[in-house]
């Protein structure tokens, strides 16, 4: 039984507005990739920093969750948020490549808490079907951001540098920490909270991490995450640079895939409620796999863009029910602990999520076929983690 702190009717919109913290601080600057890489004189340099940058969010979330579970929800995000709207003016003001990718780093460490702790704040007030409703309306919330961000970024480095777009970080950076000064509860009351030193955090992660029905969905999630951040490191190179698309060009494309993305989110709960979250989930992750594997053969037989978009679009719409789903199936049995689980979680789908963005920028080649490739291997790799679940979860 969940015993919540009351909640008013704005939480998931404050809590979707921090999520979207994550991909705002990526999709603004997607369009400005190849800028970035000729103002530094290195074509790696934009990929080293978007890898910095889900590093420390990786990093981060192991920790932010356990330190919410400890001294509560709102302490950690507000800190968390400081350090993100510093780093967010420090790679504004960056001089080099290595002084870029340390500041994405530390973005994204602070990133981290209003990545992970919201998550665990559903899991304090909501379960099962519920908890699937209210993460839908975080994602309408923040699916906002992957649909303007990158017209955003297009329209910064047209008009001004680059330099710019860090600048509107910083501004959502401390737009975020007003509103949570003002607005956001500690979902974890005291009573609830954990009192445990570093070696019971290490035997919890490894508790949570041997269930069986937490291991599986969060496998599936991860995977399925490096299929998206697979796409999101691949397509600069595919659309911008090899198909010489404008930057606005590729942003209308990105913002219409994420469209899809937050349409397919709203009507998950509704599938949900009919036939519950494993068959949906099952179904989504089928989708997923057929989207990449028809991704994978246009990227082979070098089809033309109508084709490649109409495969990306297919994985987009999966991703609305998969990465949800998994969130809920991964936490239901993580109550007490639903801020250590989360971070756990939220760890393995950012290595995951480094993982396959750094293996597609090691294998570009201007063609669409290394991020088929690695989107296709991940989408396997998660359907595969499905067939472990434990019966009727």
């Amino acid at each position: 039984m969940i015993v919540s702190t009351p909640v008013s009717r704005t939480l998931p919109l404050l809590l979707g507005f921090l999520i979207a913290i994550g991909p705002v601080s990526v999709d603004l600057y997607l369009p400005a990739f190849p800028t970035i890489a000729a103002q530094f004189h290195s074509q790696a340099t934009p990929g080293i920093t978007l890898a910095a940058y889900f590093a420390g969010l990786a990093v981060g979330q192991i920790t932010q969750g356990p330190l919410s579970d400890r001294i509560g929800r709102r302490i950690p995000i507000l800190a968390g948020l400081t350090l993100y709207t510093i780093a967010s003016a420090g790679c504004g003001l960056s001089w080099s490549g290595e002084s870029l990718t340390l500041w994405r780093l530390l973005a994204g460490f602070g990133a981290s808490a209003s990545v992970v702790i919201p998550r665990a704040m559903v899991r304090d007030i909501a379960d099962g079907p519920a908890a699937v409703t209210l993460f839908s309306r975080l994602t309408l919330v923040m699916g906002v951001a992957p649909v303007i961000a990158p017209m955003i970024g297009s329209a910064v480095i047209s008009l001004v540098s680059w330099r710019w777009i860090f600048g509107l970080a910083t501004l959502y950076g401390l737009i975020a920490m007003a509103l949570s000064l003002r607005f956001l509860p500690d979902t974890l009351p005291p009573l609830r909270r954990s009192v445990i030193g570093v070696r019971s955090i290490l035997v919890r992660y490894v508790e949570i991490g041997s269930e069986r029905s937490f291991l599986s969905h969060a496998l599936a999630g991860s995977f399925a995450m490096a299929a998206l951040f697979a796409y999101l490191s691949g397509t600069p190179g595919v659309f911008i640079q090899g198909l010489h698309w404008s930057p606005f060009g590729y942003a209308v494309m990105f913002a219409s895939n994420a469209a899809l993305y937050i349409a397919m989110s709203q009507g998950n709960p509704l599938l949900v409620r009919r036939f519950g979250v494993r068959p949906v989930l099952s179904l989504a992750v089928m989708v997923l796999l057929a989207g990449t594997l028809f991704l994978s053969i246009a990227a082979w037989l070098q089809a033309g863009p109508i084709i490649l978009l109409a495969a990306i679009a297919c994985c987009q719409v999966s991703h609305g029910c998969t990465l949800p789903d998994t969130v809920v199936g991964a936490l239901s049995a993580h109550q007490s602990h639903a801020g250590s689980a989360s971070a756990l979680m939220g760890t393995m789908q950012y290595i995951a999520g480094a993982g396959a963005g750094a293996a597609v920028g090691a294998m570009s080649d201007g063609t669409a076929q290394p991020m088929a490739f690695v989107m296709l291997i991940a989408a396997a790799l998660a359907a595969i983690s499905l067939i472990f679940r434990p019966a009727g979860s």
